[in-house]
């Protein structure tokens, strides 16, 4: 007889490990506090055995959930606000390329490979519309209006016509991109050109420049800039003569160290150009009250694993920048 009581709490343990594992799909989106031992940076610093056990227990149990896999911390969920949705109908990317309103969607065209996005003013349309043109039908086109002109840019243009447009005055690209290229947006594109308006690109072919990119291996880059006709802030983005593109600077007054940032490991803010996975990482580098931007230029290198290897200037496809002052005159000056 004094078996039943030991039976009956063995019972016990047992169902609530039954009714444990029947549950861990809906309590997924409510236990990414970082507080159990699988989940945040706490995991790797636990020296408890018991919650060595339970995450080794549950762990796999998370993962085979039904959802949308989390391919930062490999535990499978569904987005947040999508808890009540049928996994099937979850989809957590997106894209900038305009669809028809009539037809298939399969009989739409495939969205494009690159991204051009620029924040633009009407002024600046003829220099606008010279940079457009040096990109092919393999990019999407994203304009940023900071002067509240949009439809008129349809009437010289046909190009601006497939463009998408976006329009908020007085507003920086750092402040558009923000709210308008989040990751999972511009997941599709390979490549993210996120330039100003006021750059001279006689010397520049898109195309060609993405082939050098690739070669190299380059996550964040820039154009080099030819200083004999515009602008220049930081001797390790001048163009130079000796090959493809340029990694560290040799030397020279800004340069104490060729190993720190303004010397290698960096590009400027005007004309940078950002593959998918580095540009998941700036996204969220960028704050909400961010204005100009300055100061990011400093900070990019965060985003790649090598520095010195992953970021570059790209010499045999180079622009001028002009620095026009079109945004800074609205409010004046």
């Amino acid at each position: 007889m004094r078996l039943v009581p030991v039976l009956s709490a063995l019972a016990m343990v047992l169902l609530g490990f039954v009714l444990g594992f029947s549950f861990p799909a809906s309590m997924t989106p409510n236990l990414q506090c970082g507080v159990l031992p699988w989940s945040g940076s706490g995991a790797a610093n636990s020296s408890s055995s018991e919650s060595s056990f339970l995450g080794r227990l549950w762990a796999p149990l998370f993962r085979n959930s039904s959802g949308t896999s989390n391919a930062t911390s490999g535990i499978a969920r569904r987005p947040e606000g999508a808890g009540r949705l049928p996994p099937g109908i979850v989809v957590s990317e997106s894209d900038l390329h305009l669809r028809r309103s009539w037809g298939s969607p399969s009989q739409d065209a495939p969205v494009r490979k690159y991204l051009l996005t620029m924040a633009v003013g009407y002024k600046e349309r003829a220099n606008v519309n010279a940079t457009v043109q040096k990109f092919s039908d393999n990019f999407d086109v994203v304009l940023f209006h900071y002067d509240g002109h949009t439809t008129e840019w349809d009437d010289e243009f046909q190009w601006s016509k497939e463009a998408v447009h976006v329009s908020a005055r007085k507003q920086t690209k750092w402040w558009f991109a923000k709210r308008f290229l989040h990751p999972s947006i511009v997941a599709p594109y390979d490549y993210v050109f996120l330039w100003d308006e006021d750059l001279g690109v006689d010397n520049f072919t898109a195309e060609a420049y993405i082939e050098i990119v690739k070669k190299h291996g380059l996550e964040i880059s820039q154009p080099g800039l030819d200083a004999t006709k515009g602008h220049k802030a930081y001797d390790v983005s001048v163009k130079r003569n000796s090959g493809d593109m340029h990694k560290t600077d040799a030397g020279g007054k800004k340069c104490p160290d060729v190993h720190q940032r303004p010397c290698s490991g960096f590009v400027e803010v005007m004309a940078p150009v950002f593959s998918r996975d580095a540009w998941r990482c700036v996204w969220h580098m960028i704050q909400n009250d961010l204005v100009h931007g300055w100061g990011l230029d400093f900070n990019f290198w965060r985003c790649v694993d090598d520095p010195e290897e992953q970021f570059g200037i790209v010499d045999a496809q180079y622009v001028v920048h002009h620095a026009v002052p079109t945004l800074r005159d609205q409010g004046k000056g």
